[in-house]
C-alpha cells in the first residue's frame, strides 16, 4: 500500500509561487487502464479524486481491459457515484498500449496523464507533474523512480537493472537523457499525444511514445517521484518477454530516425551480412569457371538487393513504398555507380597481387561507407525532425 497521499515539501513550495488566479479552469484527463485490479481499484480512484483543486476539474477515464475478476463492476459503481468517473471497456483482452489508446482518444482535458489501476504510483504527484505543462514550459513530463529522494520499496534488482539498460538503449536511439524511459507516469498536452497514432497494445507502449514524441521535437521534462512497487504475488504483470518486446520497439520506433552514428552501427550490421552473401556468390562463380569481370558484378548486384530488402526490414523503412519511378532510377544508379567502383578495386588489387577473396573483401569495405551514404540520403531520405521546440520566454507567452 501507498503511503498516505501526502505533496512533498517540494511541490508544496512549487504550487505555492505558481499565479493560481491567472490559470482559469484548467481540466486534467487522467486514464486509467485497468486488468484485474479489483483490490485496489476503488483505493486508487479514491486518491485520484483526492487531487482536485479548486482551479482544475478532473476527468477520470477507466478503460477496463477485458478483466477476468470484479474490476468491472467496481468501476462501474465508481462511474455512477462520481461524475468525473467514465467507464470504457474492450471486450476481448488487449494489453495496457491498446487500453491507453482507447483512453486517449476519449479524452477531453487540456492535459492528459497515465495512471496504472494499482498502488505503485502516488497521484498527489501527478500534480507536481503538471507544473512545468500549466508554466508553459513543457509539452510532456515523464516522473523519473530514479530521480526521487522519497520514499522507494526496495525490490527486484535484476527488474531494476533491466529498466536502466532499456533506458540507456532507448536514450542512444532517441537521443534524449532520460533516466527512466519505462515509468508509468507520463502527462502531456493533449493536443501532443492524441496527435500520435499509437501502435502497440502491451507495455511496448512505453518505448514507442517516448521514440514519437522524441521524434515530434517537443519540449520534454523528467521530474522525480515516489515509488511503491509491488510484487508479482501481489499483481506486478511485465515481465521478461516484455523487455525483450521493448528491445524489440527501441529499435523499430527510432532506427529509422536514430543519430546517424546509431544508423551507421545498424548498416554495418546490414552491410556486413551483404558483404559475405557477396563474397560468397564471388567466391562460388569463380569456383565453377566464371570471369572475375562477370561474377564481380554479379555478385554486387545480388548482394544490393539483399542490402535493399535488409535496409527495408531493419532500418529505413519497413514496407517497400516506390513512391515515384525517379526513387527506383536512383537507386539503381546508385548501385550501378558502387559497382563499378567494387569492380576497379577488387581488380586493381588483384593486379597488384592480393589474393581474389582479400581483394573482394577490401571493396567491399570501402563500398559499405559509399552504400550507407546512397541510401540514407538519396534512395531512403528521411524527413528530418527538425530543431527541438524552443523553451517559452516570458510569462506573455503562457
Amino acid at each position: 500500500m501507498m503511503n498516505g497521499g501526502f505533496e512533498s515539501a517540494e511541490s508544496q513550495k512549487e504550487w505555492s509561487t505558481m499565479e493560481k488566479d491567472r490559470l482559469g479552469q484548467v481540466k486534467f484527463s487522467i486514464v486509467i487502464p485497468c486488468y484485474n485490479e479489483q483490490r485496489t481499484l476503488r483505493g486508487l480512484v479514491k486518491r485520484v479524486l483526492e487531487t482536485a483543486e479548486d482551479w482544475f476539474s478532473l476527468e477520470l477515464i477507466i478503460v477496463d481491459d477485458c478483466s477476468k475478476d470484479g474490476s468491472l463492476e467496481v468501476a462501474r459503481s465508481l462511474e455512477r457515484e462520481h461524475p468525473e468517473v467514465r467507464v470504457l471497456r474492450h471486450e476481448r483482452n488487449q494489453g495496457k498500449g491498446a487500453a491507453l489508446r482507447t483512453g486517449f482518444q476519449k479524452a477531453t482535458g487540456d492535459f492528459v496523464a497515465v495512471q496504472d489501476a494499482d498502488l505503485e504510483y502516488n497521484p498527489m504527484e501527478l500534480k507536481k507533474l503538471l507544473v512545468p505543462l500549466i508554466n508553459n514550459e513543457a509539452d510532456v513530463v515523464f516522473g523519473s523512480r530514479f530521480l526521487s529522494p522519497g520514499a522507494h520499496r526496495v525490490l527486484y534488482f535484476w527488474h531494476s537493472l533491466g529498466n536502466k539498460f532499456l533506458t540507456f538503449v532507448s536514450n542512444m536511439f532517441s537521443d534524449l537523457n532520460l533516466t527512466d524511459m519505462e515509468t508509468c507516469y507520463k502527462v502531456f498536452r493533449r493536443d501532443v499525444i492524441q496527435g500520435i497514432r499509437i501502435e502497440e497494445d502491451r507495455f511496448g507502449f512505453e518505448p514507442e511514445i517516448v521514440a514519437k514524441v522524441a521524434h515530434m521535437r517537443v519540449r520534454v521534462y523528467e521530474m522525480g517521484i515516489s515509488y511503491y512497487g509491488r510484487t508479482y504475488e501481489e499483481g506486478k504483470k511485465i515481465g521478461a518477454k516484455d523487455g525483450l518486446r521493448a528491445l524489440y520497439c527501441i529499435f523499430r520506433y527510432n532506427a529509422h530516425r536514430a543519430p546517424l552514428p546509431i544508423q551507421f552501427l545498424i548498416y554495418l550490421i546490414i552491410g556486413g551480412i551483404s558483404a559475405i552473401f557477396n563474397l560468397g556468390v564471388f567466391l562460388g562463380m569463380l569456383s565453377l569457371g566464371t570471369h572475375i569481370s562477370i561474377s564481380a558484378p554479379v555478385a554486387f548486384v545480388l548482394a544490393a538487393i539483399l542490402n535493399y530488402i535488409l535496409c527495408i526490414l531493419l532500418l529505413f523503412r519497413h514496407k517497400a513504398r516506390w513512391n515515384s519511378a525517379s526513387e527506383f532510377i536512383i537507386y539503381w544508379i546508385i548501385v550501378g555507380a558502387i559497382c563499378f567502383i567494387d569492380l576497379g578495386i577488387t581488380k586493381s588489387l588483384v593486379f597488384l597481387g592480393t589474393s581474389p577473396g582479400l581483394s573482394k573483401m577490401g571493396a567491399s569495405v570501402i563500398g559499405l561507407v559509399f552504400n550507407f551514404v546512397g541510401r540514407r540520403f538519396m534512395v531512403f531520405p528521411e524527413t528530418p525532425s527538425g530543431a527541438w521546440k524552443p523553451q517559452a520566454v516570458g510569462i506573455d507567452e503562457k
